[in-house]
């Protein structure tokens, strides 16, 4: 289920599904420690002895504040005499998610209504050990298990504190849940309870015939009871609606900080651009960890969440902000970078925002052999952005503490990791994650961070590596055309594997990832072969459905939702081939391919990672911070080829 709704500061994330419940809470990182476990934070209303959970039943609007990260939350449902309006925002600043509610009668008749929050938390992503409490001092609810606490308030008619609420057990004894206590509009009050826990938060109302009444709640995060405390006395000292509209005026400044000419786009192309830099800054942790995903659901799949730091996903959405000019969030993930990197000189396959090394399925060893469990192109990709943000920013002082660590390093890797007898890369695993070979991808990738490489160590000074950083690139080329070129079919390959320097796998699978050979600079993107490859890829490669798109390759199994079509369409692979068309000049395409995109986002903007081919519904993960990094990046293309 995508999550329609992602708001943060980085600290903290908290994103709702399309039947507006909570579903994640990371805090104190972006994407680590989730402390809902992909459980349901429920809103649920009480109306004149009848009850209703917001579900699918309901008319549901999920939607921002134009130019912010507050959300325009619209809940109504036939024949119901009340609607409720919110808004929800993370403080731009302090570690406080707050919920301003409306409830409105629409009906001619005056109403009793009861508002009902559940708070079903997980603590550092385990519902082992955690207690729930009332504290009558500050009259709050609290959630804690060790150095994590959540405090739950309201705030009503110039008043603080709850009075309705209840705390129990769940999942024991075929106990269902305390929520349960909502449903008779009576909350029983219990004060406490530890283990597996859940609890309540309920506040009535008497709301006239077409009034509307508005009132507070709120959370805030911290690792003691005195952080929470006094975060509490800064929402009592400057009032919930402060803080709302505050962290509303941030976001439209930091949105609309550069003089773009985006009048001059199409309208709903300006308007996911804003979109996508605002949501992919709920995807990006303060420390530098810019995370592929943040949608529990993905558990269901593999038992592991896309909540890690990709380098190469990072280095691309890396690449996109310094295009959108927001070089501190850049400069910020190429630091995170310059800590993990190992004394190898090369970059693990993922890693966790706190900077430890991140699951994997990638082997030291296969058949006997001896391997990095690497993906080659997330190291290169990393000098291949630096190289780009450098030669924008020209800021020598944030360069020079990452040239040897991370730089050089990275680059003594690259040419000790080239296969004498053929010139090319040592095998590793392809930007999918799936195949150990010589990936074409991966050849791009080395290529651009080897030239970048040379570039910088020119600038400074050392004139004899950059030779060797720049004729190591061109020797690889010149062997990959030799190796991977298919001359007869007018494509190159997607990858290839070699025995003591002889071919004896190629793999002609169609794949969309063959952008990289103009995208990373090894090619023209007039080149022949280039012109080539791109018209297989379409042909082959483009959904023959009426929702269109490219797959990633052909035959694609991963989330295939159906024989018919070749695979499912992604944004990103769709996108490559708008960056083919924008560099060669072809306005009308990369307008119809960015078009397409705008298609297929959710009315809050969110882009999931593929679409189904008959449904148009997002498939996968959503939002998938790529997707709204590569759309950013094609924008930004577009704007610098064809708007003046």
């Amino acid at each position: 289920m995508p999550r329609n709704i992602p708001i943060g500061n980085g600290n903290m994330l908290i994103a709702f599904d399309d039947n507006y419940c909570m579903r994640e809470f990371f805090y104190p990182y972006v994407g680590e420690e989730n402390h809902t476990n992909g459980n349901s934070f429920m809103t649920g209303i009480w109306c004149d002895g009848i009850f209703h959970w917001i579900d699918s039943s309901w008319d549901i609007q999920l939607n921002y504040l134009d130019d912010s990260l507050v959300t325009d939350i619209c809940l109504k449902k036939e024949n119901f005499p009340i609607e409720l309006k919110i808004h929800d925002c993370v403080d731009f600043h302090e570690n406080i998610y707050l919920k301003k509610v409306s409830v409105n009668n629409t009906s001619p008749k005056d109403h009793d209504v009861r508002i009902f929050f559940t708070q079903d938390f997980n603590i550092l992503g385990n519902e082992i050990a955690d207690t729930a409490l009332y504290r009558p001092d500050k009259e709050v609810l609290v959630h804690y298990k060790k150095d994590r606490y959540f405090l739950i308030n309201l705030f009503h008619e110039g008043r603080y504190g709850i009075k309705e609420f209840a705390i129990g057990s769940k999942g024991k004894n075929d106990l269902q849940g305390t929520y349960m206590d909502a449903l008779d509009g009576v909350l029983s009050c219990n004060p406490i309870e530890q283990g597996t826990v859940d609890s309540v938060t309920g506040i009535k109302l008497k709301v006239g015939s077409g009034e509307e009444i508005s009132f507070f709640y709120y959370i805030c995060a911290g690792k003691d009871w005195e952080e929470v405390c006094k975060l509490n006395s800064i929402i009592v000292d400057k009032n919930p609606e402060e803080l709302l509209v505050r962290t509303k005026n941030y976001w439209d400044l930091w949105v609309n900080k550069e003089d773009l000419p985006l009048d001059l786009l199409p309208e709903k192309i300006s308007w996911l651009y804003k979109k996508s830099l605002l949501i992919l800054r709920t995807q990006i942790d303060n420390r530098g960890g810019i995370l592929a995903a943040n949608d529990s659901d993905g558990m269901q799949y593999n038992r592991d969440t896309y909540s890690y730091v990709w380098p190469r996903d990072g280095a691309l959405v890396a690449h996109a902000l310094d295009r959108a000019s927001y070089p501190v969030l850049s400069s910020s993930f190429y630091n995170f970078c310059s800590d993990v990197i190992c004394s190898e000189g090369y970059l693990a396959h993922k890693y966790t925002p706190s900077k430890n090394i991140g699951s994997s399925w990638h082997p030291w060893i296969t058949n006997g052999m001896r391997q990095l469990p690497i993906q080659e192109d997330e190291t290169a990709l990393v000098v291949w952005a630096i190289g780009k943000h450098f030669k924008k920013y020209r800021d020598i002082e944030f360069i020079k503490p990452l040239y040897k660590r991370l730089i050089k390093n990275s680059a003594e890797f690259m040419c000790r990791f080239i296969d004498p007898d053929t010139n090319l890369p040592r095998e590793s695993y392809d930007l999918w994650e799936e195949r150990l070979g010589v990936h074409s991808f991966t050849v791009a990738s080395v290529y651009g961070g080897l030239m970048e490489a040379s570039n910088f160590t020119r600038l400074f000074g050392e004139k004899d590596l950059a030779e060797k950083y720049k004729n190591t690139a061109e020797t690889m080329k010149a062997a990959f055309i030799r190796h991977m070129y298919i001359e007869s079919e007018g494509y190159f390959a997607r990858m290839a594997r070699f025995k003591d320097g002889e071919l004896i796998y190629l793999d002609k699978t169609k794949d969309s990832s063959l952008y990289s050979l103009f995208a990373f600079g090894m090619f023209s993107p007039s080149d022949k072969m280039i012109e080539s490859s791109i018209r297989v890829i379409m042909d082959r490669l483009w959904i023959n459905t009426p929702i269109g798109g490219i797959a990633r390759y052909e035959d694609d199994p991963y989330y295939r939702i159906s024989e018919d079509t070749t695979g499912n369409p992604w944004i990103i692979t769709t996108l490559w081939m708008a960056f083919y068309y924008i560099e060669v000049g072809n306005k009308e395409k990369s307008l119809e391919l960015l078009n397409w995109v705008c298609e297929r986002a959710l009315p809050s903007g969110v882009l999931s990672e593929q679409i189904n081919p008959h449904t148009n519904e997002p498939v996968s993960v959503s939002p998938l911070t790529w997707s709204h990094a590569t759309f950013i990046e094609t924008v930004q293309r577009y704007m610098e080829k064809f708007i003046k």
